[in-house]
């Protein structure tokens, strides 16, 4: 694991995922009631013993900034780091990133300086527990030049997703990015025995790429010198195909691309399963992330049935059903919550803010009294007022405004939005 390097890349300006990236980047957005997206990639890294990681970033990346260098670092006789990469200007470029290989090409003198055999590039924004370690050695056993980490994937999922056929060996013959076209889907469709030899029949009938690669470092420099290839999916693997060996390597588990409010949604109340395909806690592959020395959560005279809850929050004579109760969350008498995601808040309030609040004519932080919210998602710091409700849009039509969103029939009260006493949607 010494010659690998691992570069996490901290994603675009996630419009599909917005209001919950109006103010962060994608691998920022809190997940499990007291994570970060950040935090999946970096602890796979860790416990598959490579501990040199470059995340590279661009939009909205302060708190992201902030929470990885609060939360990783490694002590004076370990050559281990997490090293952030921004968007730079340079003598030779004044521009963003223009896409997920540009961003590598760009920050590729950096890498390049540990001198590694392999490059992992890994997503900062998906859900899954992985060893690296199997899918180097598969990549060594293979004499691989580039090895694509894939997933089955059903026909109604391929519109986000890059899809590739195989041969019998696993050798990556065809790659196309986000297929629309019926014919291409059709020709793309993968080999019952390949699928069943890898444990992957009845959850697809296709291969989706997870977007995780291993690169040789030579290869990823040749395929990176034509500055016209900007990403990854669309431009490089096509082109890997054609001049290098590239190899597909089937996950068998849990993986979800969290690039939607609805696939979030979906991926947190997951949690609140009683065997949850996804656990942070698996003995021995932990997901870290940062300590907060937060004091227990308070629970008076409640309910909660199926639900995860973070610590340092208030539960007062409140009902909690299939529910992410994130850190810090407070939740007022005669409440009631289902199907939600409450993200939880940065602070408490202190007498004096309730002070200016009030002066302002604004409910405290967090659910108020005689509330009921269901199937919502509601981002840190808002401020909900007694008696409001929010209950199950299923079928709406999506909406944009100022206190709160529709996606996906899930509404979404954004990072400090305020709901007035009796707010009903």
């Amino acid at each position: 694991m010494r010659d690998v390097i691992a570069v996490i890349l901290g994603g675009g300006q996630g419009r599909r995922l917005r209001p919950l990236t109006s103010q962060r980047a994608k691998p920022a957005v809190p997940v499990g009631g007291k994570y970060r997206l950040i935090d999946i990639p970096v602890s796979n890294c860790i416990h598959s013993g490579i501990t040199r990681m470059y995340v590279l970033t661009q939009f909205m990346s302060a708190s992201l900034h902030r929470h990885i260098m609060q939360t990783y670092r490694f002590d004076a006789f370990s050559d281990g780091f997490v090293h952030i990469l921004a968007a730079q200007e340079t003598p030779q470029r004044m521009d963003w990133f223009q896409g997920t290989a540009d961003a590598v090409r760009r920050c590729q003198r950096y890498v390049a300086a540990h001198r590694p055999k392999q490059v992992l590039i890994l997503a900062g924004d998906q859900i899954y527990l992985m060893d690296f370690r199997a899918i180097l050695e598969f990549h060594k056993e293979k004499r691989a030049d580039v090895t694509v980490g894939v997933v089955p994937a059903t026909r109604a999922e391929l519109g986000g997703l890059g899809v590739m056929r195989v041969d019998p060996s696993g050798r990556v013959i065809e790659f196309v990015e986000k297929p629309r076209a019926p014919e291409v889907i059709d020709k793309l469709a993968a080999d019952t025995a390949y699928l069943s030899e890898h444990g992957l029949a009845g959850r697809g009938e296709h291969l989706a790429s997870m977007g995780l690669y291993v690169f040789e470092s030579v290869a990823l420099a040749t395929l990176l010198a034509d500055t016209s290839k900007v990403d990854f999916g669309k431009e490089i693997i096509p082109e890997a195909i054609r001049e290098f060996k590239v190899m597909a390597y089937p996950f068998p588990g849990y993986w979800r691309d969290v690039g939607t409010i609805s696939s979030y949604y979906q991926a947190n109340l997951e949690l609140t399963k009683p065997d949850p395909p996804f656990s942070f806690h698996r003995p021995g592959f932990e997901i870290f992330t940062r300590a907060r020395h937060l004091p227990p959560s308070r629970v008076f005279d409640s309910r909660i049935d199926r639900s995860v809850i973070a610590e340092g929050c208030l539960l007062d004579r409140t009902t909690v059903e299939r529910s992410v109760v994130g850190i810090r969350t407070i939740v007022g008498e005669g409440s009631f919550v289902a199907d939600s995601v409450l993200l939880g808040a940065d602070y408490y309030d202190t007498d004096e803010d309730a002070e200016v609040a009030a002066a302002q004519d604004l409910p405290p932080t967090g659910i108020g009294r005689g509330c009921r919210i269901e199937r919502a998602i509601v981002d840190k710091n808002a401020r909900i007022g007694d008696d409001v409700v929010i209950r199950d849009k299923s079928g709406a039509p999506d909406f944009e405004g100022t206190n709160y969103w529709i996606r996906d029939g899930i509404v979404v009260v954004p990072r400090g939005a305020v709901l007035r006493p009796g707010t009903r949607i």
